[in-house]
């Protein structure tokens, strides 16, 4: 029996992090679902429910990181309110367009909503810009953190 739960939470924590490139597969629930489940079935004896509890915030986190920073990019490139929700939405219109839509949807969103806001192209574009910029440092560090908390884990397993 132990071997099911110990290829579930494998299984789990590989596919989240496949969705990490994957736009469809939600990565961080995913991985700390592995988490959860492998340290549960090991009756937080291995992992504690304290580093169980960490590893969930550091999941909440870079889910959050993940879906703001585009938006986060373009506040710091003194966007407007609307070029901020067109770099939400554009990020979340990404993800149905595909690989294209995923990484080019916040820029799209953002310099429209600036333009639609400002109607001067240079701000548009440089928002856009910063937009995008935030994203690929989003992805980034929840590329960290998703590592940061495989080491945790494992660490507290083994250890």
């Amino acid at each position: 029996m132990d071997a099911i739960w110990w290829v579930l939470s494998i299984g789990l924590m590989l596919l989240g992090i496949a969705g990490i490139i994957l736009p469809l597969l939600p990565s961080m629930p995913l991985v700390f679902a592995g988490m959860l489940i492998l340290a549960w079935q090991q009756d937080f004896q291995t992992v504690s429910v304290y580093t169980v509890i960490a590893l969930g915030v550091m999941a909440i986190i870079a889910s959050l990181l993940d879906y703001l920073a585009g938006a986060l990019g373009a506040k710091a490139a003194g966007a407007s309110k609307q070029a901020v929700w067109g770099a939400t939405a554009g990020a979340l219109l990404g993800i149905l367009a595909g690989p294209f839509g995923l990484i080019f949807g916040p820029l799209i969103g953002a310099a429209t909503g600036e333009f639609y806001a400002s109607r001067q192209l240079w701000q548009s574009g440089k928002v856009g810009l910063a937009s995008w910029i935030g994203m690929i440092l989003g992805a980034i560090a929840k590329i960290a953190i998703v590592f940061a908390m495989l080491g945790v884990f494992w660490l507290a397993y083994w250890i």
